[in-house]
């Protein structure tokens, strides 16, 4: 698989993909063109709120950045987004998400040994990409643990990460030479 968007290089932007390239490297440090951005800056108006959509729900967002990773890497399996597996497994791992929990998701299992939390994010998460939409038990766990606020937060992570999947699964990012798809 070869990207079908050409890496844009310094040289080949134009100002205001520079400025935004920039503005995204500030908030996730090194490269601001990697994953998604690359194929965004396409349009760079697009490119900068996905951006500020994206640093919301990764750096400021209520939910503890465990179960945020959780729900991306839910997001990633389910559109068998390999980049963006690849790299929020890694970050979910940091942020404390049990291993055999990861695998589970990779291998498109239940996981077992998950927190009550966990619970409510996966079985929240699931249904939403199953079912189009969650019944009232789902909803229910999730702001009895959250709030409306941390609902509002979840659906909005899976919703954006669902938009990352479909742009790097149509750009063909590749994984990085030591990546292995949906390994833990």
């Amino acid at each position: 698989m070869s990207e079908r968007f050409p890496m844009l290089t310094p040289q080949s932007m134009t100002p205001e993909q520079a400025r935004i390239v920039e503005s995204i490297a500030g908030t996730r440090g090194g490269n601001g063109a990697r994953g998604p951005f690359n194929m965004w800056l396409r349009v760079p108006e697009l490119a900068d709120r996905m951006q500020k959509v994206g640093a919301y729900i990764r750096y400021e967002a209520a939910l503890p950045q465990k179960l945020v990773e959780f729900a991306i890497c839910i997001t990633a399996r389910e559109w068998n987004a390999a980049y963006e597996w690849y790299a929020h497994a890694i970050l979910a791992k940091q942020e404390g998400l049990a291993t055999a929990i990861l695998q589970a998701v990779a291998d498109r299992q239940r996981p077992t040994g998950m927190d009550a939390a966990e619970t409510a994010i996966w079985e929240f998460c699931t249904e939403l990409h199953a079912e189009r939409g969650v019944t009232e038990p789902r909803f229910a766990a999730v702001r009895a643990i959250f709030g409306e606020a941390g609902v509002t937060e979840l659906t909005a992570t899976c919703g954006y990460y669902v938009a990352v999947a479909m742009t790097l699964n149509v750009a063909q990012v590749p994984l990085p030479d030591d990546g292995v798809p949906f390994a833990v």
